[in-house]
């Protein structure tokens, strides 16, 4: 792996990216639009809005950029451009760090964007620092990203890649503290909920609107980078060369 080669591939990518506006749109635009339209289903109730607006934002950037890096990965690799691109001394770790460089570039684009929506268009209030809330939807995104990358890894056809989406994130969603807190699930689903990395992106969105600093804001993001990290190692290990 070399950082010259790491970066050709995030400039191909995000040249590719360019080129299709629609991608850009669905990337900056749609984690607000949802955003939006979650604040006007609670305008007649902003104390359920400034309870789940936080995690809210932890959630759309990680599933789009689950969905989005998933289908794009999968894509080069059924068109043949991986199979080209791994005949040149581009390796794996190159490949999906590139990958990961270009989309985390998107995803402070987007970050930006919703948080700057979230707060200045639904009010949605923060005791701690605006800029925390920004980080913290980065480091979503990359998450999302990196299991996007892996998860691409194990599918066959652009359908494939969508369906992991209820094996990977529907879970998350489900027992990351969304809904209902996590103190409060059975035992058992409390457990579980501590193994899935969305419940500790949920986590730290609460810490910094709660103004909550320290380790409780510091363990979460650990755990997310951590998991990002692994899921991008895996992803590279498990890249195949060749075109299904």
């Amino acid at each position: 792996m070399t950082p010259l080669r790491t970066f050709a591939t995030a400039a191909r990518v995000l040249r590719q990216l360019s080129h299709d506006p629609r991608s850009i749109a669905l990337l900056l635009l749609a984690p607000s639009l949802l955003v939006g339209l979650f604040a006007w289903l609670m305008s007649e109730d902003e104390a359920a809005f400034a309870r789940t607006g936080g995690p809210i934002l932890a959630l759309f950037p990680f599933v789009l950029m689950f969905l989005v890096t998933s289908v794009t990965a999968l894509r080069e690799r059924r068109s043949g451009t991986l199979e080209r691109l791994m005949t040149t001394p581009l390796g794996r770790a190159d490949f999906v760090l590139g990958y990961a460089l270009a989309f985390g570039l998107a995803a402070t684009l987007q970050a930006i964007v919703t948080v700057s929506f979230a707060v200045l268009v639904c009010g949605l209030e923060t005791t701690g620092p605006i800029w925390q809330l920004g980080v913290v939807a980065v480091l979503d995104a990359l998450l999302g990203t990196g299991l996007g990358l892996l998860a691409s890894a194990f599918a066959r056809t652009e359908f494939q890649a969508v369906q992991f989406m209820p094996v990977i994130v529907f879970p998350q969603i489900l027992l990351g503290g969304l809904l209902m807190p996590r103190d409060h699930m059975p035992e058992s689903l409390h457990t579980i909920s501590d193994w899935l990395p969305l419940s500790y992106a949920i986590d730290a969105v609460n810490a910094v609107t709660a103004g909550t600093e320290g380790w409780d804001l510091g363990k979460p993001l650990v755990v997310i980078v951590g998991v990002t990290i692994v899921a991008l190692v895996c992803a590279a290990g498990t890249l195949r060369r060749r075109t299904l």
